[in-house]
């Protein structure tokens, strides 16, 4: 039978997170509210459970989840380099619905999938999100949905459709309803992603490749738009769409492929 906490009430939200925990350290899976859409997270750090995760969308190794972390100071535990514009993005941005595709430290002890070296990254601005984020460290997260289908916004929405392949469900209320949904379908409050793996010493320029709820507008006031590649046209969108569609989801650089690294487009990374 399907569990969801209702983490408004405390007792709810204290079994569940107790709950949660534990699902995570034995390598299950478990759904959590995000500011932007509802996740399926896994520890990132457990190759078994990443893979769970992955079977439950019905995805496979080439669409590689989203990295949901705590704070600024895991940005620079899992990425070999942070840009200096990326820092000035999530010091507007985060927490919130910005992800981030940077080149991953080498000497990480994971398996996301089909990387090419590269990780996303998004520290969501939800405080059951953050709260479970700090008691276990980076979590991979994909939106809580089944390849193909609409994005979750609700817990009973994520528990519809990956059923009892979960754990735990968190109802932290209806997600994205902060944010206009100006994402690339209609209604779709994903986060927007950001590839800066084509910036090197300083040289180069960030890369949208997924529109999301932070605009082209907002990101090109804090880097200037000379950091920012030209726009995908539409044939070239649709493409990466179709790949990256989500959630959140994946990780092969844009550097490397055509496609985004997250699979974050449906998604919660989310």
């Amino acid at each position: 039978m399907t569990a969801i906490y209702d983490c408004s009430v405390e007792s709810q939200l204290l079994t569940g997170m107790r709950l949660a925990r534990g699902a995570i350290g034995r390598g299950e899976l478990v759904v959590i509210p995000t500011d932007t859409v509802y996740g399926v997270a896994a520890d990132a750090f457990d190759a078994k459970a990443v893979a769970r995760l992955l079977d439950a969308k019905g995805r496979d190794r080439t669409s590689p989840p989203p990295v949901l972390i705590p704070g600024i100071p895991t940005l620079d535990a899992l990425a070999s380099e942070v840009p200096e514009p990326v820092r000035r993005l999530v010091a507007e941005f985060w927490p919130g619905g910005l992800t981030v595709i940077l080149r991953a430290q080498p000497s990480l002890q994971w398996d996301l999938g089909e990387t090419r070296g590269t990780v996303a990254l998004r520290m969501p601005a939800n405080p059951i999100a953050l709260e479970l984020l700090s008691e276990t460290g980076p979590l991979a997260v994909s939106s809580a949905n089944l390849s193909g289908q609409p994005s979750a916004v609700t817990a009973s929405n994520a528990a519809e459709m990956l059923g009892d392949s979960v754990a735990v469900y968190l109802d932290g209320g209806t997600a994205g309803s902060d944010y206009e949904p100006i994402g690339e379908r209609p209604g779709d409050t994903s986060s927007t992603i950001v590839d800066a793996t084509g910036i090197r010493d300083g040289e180069g320029t960030l890369r949208i490749v997924r529109a999301g709820v932070i605009s082209r507008e907002r990101i090109a006031a804090v880097v200037g738009d000379e950091l920012l590649a030209p726009e995908a046209s539409a044939s070239t969108a649709a493409s990466a769409s179709a790949v990256a569609s989500e959630p959140s989801g994946a990780s092969a650089s844009p550097a490397a492929s055509d496609s985004p690294p997250a699979d974050e487009a449906d998604a919660a990374a989310s």
